[in-house]
């Protein structure tokens, strides 16, 4: 198993949601319940005592934060509440905290969350507790912690972990197709004719009489194992496992720069020409339709033995290597024109809200996860790549320790081909617009040339 190379990690890190959800709070005319939190003045941590909550949306990680909560009671007497919901239930539940008053002192955050939480004075600034107690903001990935640096230049959170993107496949579709897995870390895409890549998600998919995608009388309309899934719900504005990968190497950006851009190039050739390429996939009947996966799981899908492949986030690694009778396998994503595969790059954080009535007690806290204490327990629980360089070799170790080889996921970070998630304003409204213009290109509804419409709906965002 490869060496981690964390260096490198600097090149680019993004964050990324696949569903943002509108965040203007609702409820009459209710104001926001907090300010920014003092103008990010000093709290006095060292008197930190009594109750806080914390809220994450990963089940998976409760117990190890579980964990984390006890060491920190013992160690300084603060007790923490931790509750998780699932991804909509939970910011909807902070959205509506925020105004109701009664939002968690600490939660997870997100990259395409947070500009808004600043704009809307939900947010506490941390820069001024931090340098009163020490802490070296420097002890995370290379270039990790600066995302979680707002457009006024204070800190609204403390890097808790990161994720890349990679393919899982079903090692009997793979073998049955006579297909070596070596073979999977090698292949090619380009916009044109989709390369090897998409020769081999022909031949992975079959129809229901057995004929593969790549052979005559192959029926698209009756396919009964679909060579490429999609996660349908990961697209919009970022498209994070579902076509970023793919934009990432054709020399394309998001938006004219990286982080707090204002001008958005989702009219850009490069772009339209990926999007249209998928949605060819599609028509051929190598992949299915956004149709046929809304509201539903692609894990669920892929265990369902439906998905020869599908690319996926680090954090579906336990849900993808857990479903009864299939085993499954990772590889790189492909090489494309650039002559390097891509991956957006996601770095969460931990918040204070503003209207945290015990600060002390809050920041104290996102100090300790911040902290090789706690990080370093994560890691060893093999649940995600916690931000720490020691604690992700802990990940990498506990992983492998199961028999699964992160390397795939990993090999961006190595390589330098991670990068940046477009962190600016109007997230969720920018997610508003494009998601259903992408939808539409996908499903035969609208031309690819909709999409020049649809930019100059989200440019307009900044020039209002």
């Amino acid at each position: 198993m490869a060496t981690f190379n964390f260096r490198k990690a600097g090149t680019a890190l993004a964050a990324v949601t696949a569903l943002s959800l509108t965040l203007t709070a609702c409820g009459g005319e209710s104001e926001p319940a907090a300010t920014n939190g003092g103008d990010g003045e000093a709290v006095d941590t060292s008197a930190a005592s009594g109750q806080i909550d914390y809220w994450l949306w990963d089940n998976n990680q409760k117990p190890a934060y579980e964990q984390c909560a006890a060491d920190f009671q013992e160690e300084t007497g603060v007790s923490v509440t931790i509750t998780q919901y699932a991804w909509d239930d939970y910011w909807s539940g902070i959205t509506n905290g925020f105004v109701a008053g009664t939002a968690p002192d600490v939660f997870t955050n997100h990259l395409s969350r947070y500009p808004e939480f600043v704009t809307q004075g939900q947010l506490m600034a941390l820069d001024a507790t931090l340098e009163a107690d020490g802490v070296d903001v420097d002890g995370y990935q290379e270039g990790l912690a600066d995302l979680w640096v707002g457009q006024d230049g204070l800190r609204y959170g403390l890097p808790k972990d990161f994720d890349t993107v990679a393919i899982f496949y079903n090692k009997a579709l793979i073998e049955e197709a006579g297909v070596d897995e070596a073979d999977l870390a090698a292949l090619e895409w380009n916009p044109e004719d989709g390369g090897t890549y998409e020769e081999m998600i022909a031949h992975l998919t079959i129809d229901n009489n057995g004929v593969r995608g790549d052979e005559p009388g192959f029926d698209k309309t009756k396919v009964a194992v679909y060579g490429l899934g999609l996660d349908g719900g990961s697209g919009g504005g970022n498209g994070q496992t579902q076509w970023s990968m793919y934009s990432g190497t054709t020399g394309w950006t998001v938006t004219d720069k990286n982080p707090w851009g204002t001008k958005y190039n989702y009219d850009a050739a490069e772009f339209k020409d990926t999007i249209s390429w998928m949605a060819s996939l599609a028509e051929k009947g190598y992949m299915p339709t956004v149709e046929a996966v809304t509201g539903q799981s692609s894990g669920d899908i892929f265990g369902a033995g439906k998905y020869a492949m599908i690319t996926n986030g680090s954090w579906m690694i336990n849900q993808m290597f857990g479903y009864t009778g299939i085993e499954t396998g990772l590889a790189p994503t492909p090489v494309g024109p650039s002559g390097e595969r891509a991956s957006m790059y996601n770095g969460l954080a931990d918040s204070v809200w503003a209207g945290s009535d015990n600060k002390a007690a809050a920041v104290k806290w996102v100090e300790y996860l911040g902290s090789a204490a706690c990080q370093d327990i994560v890691g060893e629980a093999g649940v995600v790549f916690p931000a720490i360089p020691s604690a992700t070799e802990k990940a990498q170790a506990a992983f492998a320790d199961r028999g699964i080889d992160v390397e795939p996921f990993l090999v961006h970070v190595n390589e330098g081909t991670t990068f940046l998630f477009p962190i600016t304003d109007y997230a969720s409204q920018i997610n508003g617009i494009m998601q259903p213009a992408v939808d539409a290109v996908f499903t035969g509804q609208a031309d690819v040339d909709s999409l020049d419409a649809a930019n100059e709906q989200v440019n307009a965002l900044f020039n209002g």
